[in-house]
């Protein structure tokens, strides 16, 4: 089963339903022992990094997600489920983020006569061809929806990058541990081969 965490601040229904079309139990939880019993996690996120990490400190859910990405069992954030993995954002200076990979949330320029929110299909530069990108082409187009990005991670963690203006690490992969900038369950036929990679996954 897919333990889909609900802390108040995500985008669930959408990735329910991709889950859904591959065939896959799922569940969208806040209980703590279903989501460390569930073979896979998804941390999905929409909103600012302030109010989700404020929303699952309120629902107690901080060490139990912390548990769950460090158990073994695949785990996957998606979007601002990315950016909480990392200890702090600019968009809320102050809040301790997860503190699961070491690397920077940082804003994307205003000045570079790009729309900030960065919305739509770029392609991605894929450096990890395995795990959640196994069989997925180099320059495969992904949805995005963001204004902050991920900048200076660990490099053996960055799976894949990205280009608005400045160069955006859009996914990562640490073990079990892996998290996309861009939304799959967004993203056509590409997304959901990803979404089917991650679910292939084992401990």
């Amino acid at each position: 089963m897919v333990a889909i965490i609900d802390y108040g601040a995500g985008n669930l229904s959408s990735v329910k339903k991709a889950l859904d079309y591959l065939g896959a139990e799922s569940e969208i939880t806040q209980d703590k022992d279903k989501i460390m019993s569930a073979s896979h996690v998804i941390l999905p996120g929409v909103g600012s990094f302030g109010d989700a990490m404020a929303s699952m400190a309120e629902r107690g859910l901080v060490d139990t997600v912390k548990k769950a990405a460090r158990s073994g069992k695949p785990f996957l954030g998606i979007c601002l489920g990315l950016q909480l993995l990392f200890e702090s954002s600019e968009e809320s200076e102050g809040v301790e983020g997860l503190g699961l990979i070491k690397g920077k949330i940082v804003q994307i320029p205003r000045d570079n006569g790009l729309k900030v929110p960065h919305i739509g299909w770029n392609s991605v530069k894929i450096n990890q061809k395995d795990g959640i990108f196994s069989g997925i082409d180099d320059g495969s187009y992904f949805y995005f929806v963001h204004s902050f990005y991920l900048k200076d991670a660990e490099p053996e963690a960055v799976a894949a990058a990205t280009e608005y203006g400045v160069g955006i690490e859009c996914a990562v992969q640490k073990g079990n541990l892996c998290a996309t900038q861009f939304h799959p369950e967004k993203s056509s036929k590409l997304g959901l081969k990803l979404l089917g990679n991650f679910l292939s996954m084992s401990e």
